[in-house]
């Protein structure tokens, strides 16, 4: 008996509108999950999806989210069962940290993975309007134990890979972060193991989902600065994409009340 097809759209989203989000649509097939598509900005998956490739730089701007959902019709056919985003979101305003972020950082501080801090700047309005947008398209917030369909979800990427590779710490494989990871190693060696890192986190995902690997190949040599933090928020919602599916099949909980929840995949959590 074929599986039913659902699909669900990861988002990487700035916590400003002056940096680009990565996005990722994944869906569900006969045989298991596969890659539909994956850009560096919201601009460039409505150009994926008009059937131009990508065509601009990767920018920052505001989500769109009815351009949103429209591209996800164009590329699959339809609109998502959930949306996965990195970002904080909340029933209420955010002015400071919430008790998602505080059990999150409870639960993964040890290994290196505590959430940073949220305030009424960094996401704020920003994210207010994303929650409203969505849930004027019928995406409502899915909060403590609530998961439903349509759905939207706050989703952390550093608990997710700690589940994929099984790492006692979260993974180095930030681009901004390279001097702090290897303070005392030089440039070109950083970035070798910076690369080596997304390689190692494509393959995982790649395990997980088809496609993964041919639709995030390795940057070439060459590439520096932008072009690398435009790779890695790839990844970031690819991770977001996974454990959208994750929480559709059961395999993932929640980490807050009924006011804003964090999900992690359901292995992220120590014994």
């Amino acid at each position: 008996m074929p599986r039913s097809r659902r699909l669900v759209l990861g988002i990487d989203a700035a916590w400003t509108a002056t940096q680009p989000s990565g996005v990722a649509l994944a869906e569900e097939g006969d045989t298991g999950w596969r890659l539909v598509a994956v850009e560096s900005s919201y601009a460039r998956i409505r150009e994926r999806a008009d059937g131009r490739g990508p065509q601009s730089p990767p920018r920052g701007e505001a989500p769109d989210v009815d351009a949103l959902l429209a591209a996800c019709r164009r590329l699959a056919g339809r609109e998502p069962d959930l949306v996965a985003v990195d970002m904080p979101l909340s029933h209420e305003p955010i002015v400071r940290r919430r008790c998602s972020d505080l059990k999150i950082s409870s639960a993964f501080g040890a290994r290196k993975a505590a959430t940073h801090s949220p305030s009424t700047l960094r996401p704020g309005k920003l994210a207010d309007r994303l929650r409203e947008d969505f849930a004027r398209a019928g995406f409502a917030l899915c909060t403590s134990g609530r998961l439903a369909t349509p759905g939207l979800m706050e989703v952390y990427p550093h608990a997710a890979l700690l589940a994929l590779s099984g790492d006692a710490v979260r993974l180095t494989y930030k681009a901004t972060k390279t001097m702090t990871y290897w303070r005392s190693v030089a440039l070109p060696e950083r970035h070798a193991r910076l690369r080596e890192t997304w390689r190692r986190i494509v393959a995982m995902l790649d395990r997980e989902i088809e496609g993964a690997s041919a639709l995030l190949p390795s940057p070439p040599q060459e590439k520096r600065g932008g072009d690398l933090k435009a790779y890695e928020d790839q990844l970031d919602a690819v991770v977001c994409a996974y454990v959208a599916m994750a929480a559709l099949e059961g395999r993932a909980e929640s980490f807050g009340d009924d006011v804003s929840a964090i999900w992690v995949l359901a292995a992220a959590t120590p014994p």
